[in-house]
């Protein structure tokens, strides 16, 4: 239960970052003071699985806009034993296909991904939650990069990533994860609705859809909609709400305009009157290989 991690990539994953944010959380939760966890931009869930296995948290809320992501992680919750029995059949299909046949294999797999999305009721688990939940991960650890990219149609259309071996059944980690998942409300929902879960007991952790440092970084179509920077706005407006209504404890990271333009202050404005670190980031995903490296991503905390 100490080693547990994402189940899935996620593109802006914490994992990386996790030891320089453990120097920046608040000392009520180091004490156990705090007892409840939210974090309405989910994605990978690194920092929910690093917190949940350090600190005394009775009560979590997660939440994503990402359909699809949130039903896997219901699925992991309420019925792992389901899933573990598609994801070890993908497993061995995977590891007896040739590597010249793969794409053809994956290919086929994310078709039936598409397809099967008009046959889904996201509001209630049943019998084919479990298969979308199996081909959720598979294709996350075999697509390019971990990327989840929707076309304007609704289709999930990331190439295939030509790894040759790829761990698709994790048995240790997704029960695991189960069992960390049981103190939790999971919930497709916008970031707002937590508003009502908040109190002056609860620590809250942003991720949200970074706001792009150029124009062609924001190449990924995390969900059927995009995070403007009029959200990004709005965000930082609920954030100062939960401040000062709520009392909670808050932290939010998103990019760094300096990396591109050192006169670019839009997040110092936002959160003008608030504590704004710097972090030192891997960018992992870019087009370029020579323009992967280090860049600082924005850590903002009321405390």
């Amino acid at each position: 239960m100490n080693n547990l991690k994402p189940f899935v990539k996620w593109v802006g994953g914490k994992s990386q970052l996790l030891e320089q944010y453990k120097n920046h959380l608040p000392p009520e939760l180091k004490n156990n003071e705090i007892k409840k966890y939210v974090e309405p931009f989910l994605g990978g869930g690194a920092m929910y699985f690093a917190i949940s296995q350090k600190y005394e948290i009775k009560n979590a809320y997660l939440s994503d806009l990402n359909r699809d992501l949130i039903l896997t992680y219901l699925v992991i919750q309420q019925k792992p034993e389901f899933l573990l029995d598609i994801l070890k059949q993908f497993q061995n299909e995977y590891d007896t296909t040739g590597q010249e046949k793969r794409n053809c294999f994956y290919l086929s797999k994310r078709d039936f991904f598409n397809q099967q999305r008009f046959e889904i009721n996201y509001a209630k688990i049943s019998d084919n939650w479990f298969l979308r939940a199996a081909l959720f991960i598979f294709l996350n650890k075999t697509c390019f990069n971990g990327l989840f990219r929707l076309n304007s149609k609704g289709e999930f259309n990331v190439p295939y990533g030509k790894y040759k071996t790829v761990s698709i059944f994790d048995e240790k980690n997704i029960l695991g994860a189960s069992e960390i998942l049981q103190n939790a409300t999971i919930t497709h929902s916008k970031y707002d609705d937590s508003y009502n879960i908040i109190n002056k007991d609860t620590f809250v952790y942003f991720d949200p859809p970074y706001r792009p440092l150029n124009k062609t970084s924001n190449f990924t179509s995390y969900t059927d909609n995009d995070f403007p920077e009029a959200q990004q706005v709005a965000l930082a407006e609920y954030f100062r709400k939960l401040d000062t209504e709520k009392n909670a404890k808050l932290m939010l990271s998103n990019s760094d305009p300096a990396n591109i333009n050192p006169n670019d202050n839009f997040f110092e404005k936002l959160y003008d009157g608030y504590n704004i670190h710097k972090i030192s980031a891997s960018r992992s995903i870019n087009c370029k290989g020579n323009k992967r490296g280090k860049i600082n991503e924005l850590l903002i905390t009321n405390y």
